[in-house]
């Protein structure tokens, strides 16, 4: 029996291993970076150990450190999360070696398909489905698109699509790069691109005593940087035939290595219903709750309980009805999906919906870690009802903070062809993400609005609008975010009520400091409103919007040298364009820099065709939001 469970690992994973613990009555054990040191999973946790440093490799990636933190902690068992080091065959070992129980599959499963290449010769033994590999050194014309690939870890990283050959070569020296940054290991590999696949994935979980069970298909084909955005199960419009054969080959792949525990079979469905095996991932995945929604099932405790040796129950469990889960991002979708950092000020859904989180109110993004704030899971008898669900309680949803992709996945869901099922692919963003990340001037003036008004109150000596100047105030907001306008606002508050240019057919109903009903057009709609510092959130029924209030008189010391390419986020300077020097002559788009922040890298480019007149940037560097970077004259 498991008595005491260490997780290495952290944040929404970490709470979420605690919470069946919790529950199980099994003790928990957390480890911590230094900029995790007051994070949600370690004041959740009955023990804490210090893993000394900011960078992961310096912390969660340091199996050793982990184990000694298990023992010195009394835990008899190792709970390995997701990322990090959930798949290295030399962890599980490292684990099992010192006398903790592993709760995970045995190293040598996880050797086996560790490797990608390595994998994809074990299912092709095994009968599974396979894309042929391609040649870089032969690919023809004739086989664009391409897909380069890591042959290491996953997450998207070290992965390309090319499509004119030409660019294989850079292509593969670029992913070559990061995926040995990333994951220690620069082995790529070539197959096809296949365009308008689907992602579908199968649920499996095996025991010792030879039992498997495949618990339906996910679809994650909404991805952006070919990580997954937006998941479903089970996977809709899959024909029965299709679906017995995704079934067979996960069961197939799992009992081809002497699988233990949780796992999931990763497959690409082309638009002509053929199905080819991607990889497989011998851990729990991030989408797993929508598995659990629809079976009623704790993975966890499944996974706690084949640790200690068990069978899996008898039956089967039998789904029921659709899950769709959200994962909410602290990024900028308009701004090239750029991280964002900053703290979580408030972070509540309406009830009706399961929220995983990593981050309470009050807690911070670093730039040091993925920027996946949480995962929001709607469940319902049908897809219809579930998409909607899931929509309506994003749009309600109190998120006051950094910028995040909210208002991305409220639009997705409603979209016609994700509500319809009819665009579900991986192409979808390619297709979509210019609508659906377009400001929408006409509604988020209104939301100003009420900012505005919320904030005079606010300043009001007496409280009450009927005590504001009645001289005419002029505010100016600008929409959190890339690629909003600024909205000035003018108005006069007296005695007769509002009087706001540009808003014909407003009437102000009620005002207080945090909240506005205004009546627009003969509607009444209520406005809350919070301000942290110079950032004011509105929030309404029908949505949220996110301000800073600008000064009247901008500061000229923020003015920069034309053609300056600054640091968009906190980071590091992983990697200059080879043999780039200052005088050389660039192209408009062409990469000058590579910058790793949250374990993401972001290109650089030349805004326009110029000379590189400076390029302070050095390889290693740490440079903060704002940092010069390089200048290119026109």
């Amino acid at each position: 029996m498991i008595r005491s469970v260490l997780v290495a690992n952290r944040g929404e994973i970490a709470r979420r291993v605690f919470r069946t613990c919790r529950e199980l009555g099994i003790a928990t054990v957390a480890v911590h970076s230094d900029a995790d040191a007051d994070a949600p999973h370690v004041r959740e946790a009955d023990t804490a150990v210090r893993l000394p440093g900011d960078a992961p490799a310096d912390t969660y990636l340091r199996g050793d450190l982990i184990v000694k933190a298990a023992l010195a902690a009394g835990a008899d068992a190792v709970h390995p999360g997701y990322g990090f080091l959930s798949e290295s065959e030399e962890f599980a070992a490292t684990v099992a070696d010192a006398g903790l129980c592993w709760i995970g599959p045995p190293p040598a499963a996880i050797a086996a398909m560790a490797s990608k290449t390595r994998a994809k010769e074990l299912m092709a033994a095994a009968g599974v489905p396979l894309l042929a590999p391609v040649d870089p050194s032969s690919a023809t014309a004739d086989e664009l698109p391409l897909l380069v690939k890591a042959a290491a870890g996953g997450g998207g990283r070290g992965m390309r699509v090319v499509r004119e050959l030409g660019a294989l070569e850079g292509e593969l020296a670029s992913a070559r790069a990061e995926a040995a940054a990333a994951f220690g290991d620069g082995e790529v590999f070539v197959e096809p691109y296949v365009e308008g696949g689907r992602h579908v994935e199968v649920q499996v979980l095996a025991d010792a005593h030879g039992a498997v069970w495949t618990l339906g298909t996910r679809d994650c084909s909404l991805q952006r940087r070919h990580q997954k955005v937006i998941e479903e199960a089970p996977a809709p419009g899959l024909p029965d035939a299709l679906r017995d054969t995704l079934h067979r080959a996960a069961a197939q792949a799992a009992r081809a290595i002497g699988y233990r525990g949780a796992g999931t079979v990763e497959f690409l469905v082309s638009a002509d219903g053929r199905a080819y095996f991607l990889e497989m991932n011998t851990r729990l995945q991030v989408e797993h709750p929508v598995t659990e929604e629809i079976y009623r099932i704790d993975l966890v405790a499944l996974q706690l309980s084949i640790a200690e040796g068990r069978p899996l129950p008898a039956e089967l469990p039998e789904p029921h009805g659709h899950a769709v889960e959200a994962r909410l991002y602290a990024e900028d979708p308009a701004a090239g999906w750029q991280p964002q950092t900053g703290t979580v000020h408030r972070l509540a859904l309406p009830d009706g919906v399961r929220l995983d989180s990593g981050v309470t109110d009050g807690d911070t993004v670093t730039v040091h870690y993925d920027p996946m704030l949480a995962k929001v899971i709607a469940w319902a008898p049908t897809r219809q009802e579930a998409v909607r669900k899931l929509a309506g309680a994003l749009e309600r949803a109190r998120i006051h903070g950094p910028v995040t992709n909210r208002d991305l996945l409220v639009r997705t869901l409603r979209h016609p062809e994700f509500a319809g099922a009819t665009g579900l692919d991986t192409g979808f963003y390619d297709r979509h993400l210019a609508a659906l990340t377009a400001p929408e001037p006409a509604g988020d003036a209104v939301y100003a609005l009420a900012a505005a008004l919320a904030d005079a109150h606010g300043r009001s000596r007496f409280g009450g609008f009927r005590n504001v100047p009645s001289g005419p105030q002029v505010k100016t907001y600008a929409r959190a975010g890339d690629g909003h306008p600024a909205y000035p606002v003018r108005y006069r508050l007296g005695r007769d009520g509002l009087d706001a240019e540009d808003f014909p057919g407003v009437r102000l109903r009620s005002l207080a400091p945090d909240a506005v009903v205004l009546e627009v057009d003969g509607l009444r709609r209520r406005f809350t409103v919070a301000r942290y510092g110079d950032r004011v959130h509105v929030d309404a029924p029908s949505g949220a919007r996110a301000f800073t209030a600008l000064p009247r008189f901008p500061d000229p010391a923020a003015r920069t040298e034309p053609g300056s390419l600054l640091a968009p986020m906190p980071g590091t300077v992983v990697r200059i364009a080879d043999g780039l020097a200052e005088g050389d002559r660039v192209a408009a788009g062409q990469p000058l820099l590579w910058l790793e922040a949250m374990k993401m890298e972001h290109k650089i480019t030349a805004p326009a065709a110029g000379t590189l007149t400076s390029l302070p940037a050095r390889t290693g560097q740490q440079v903060e939001v704002g940092a010069l970077l390089a200048v290119v004259t026109d």
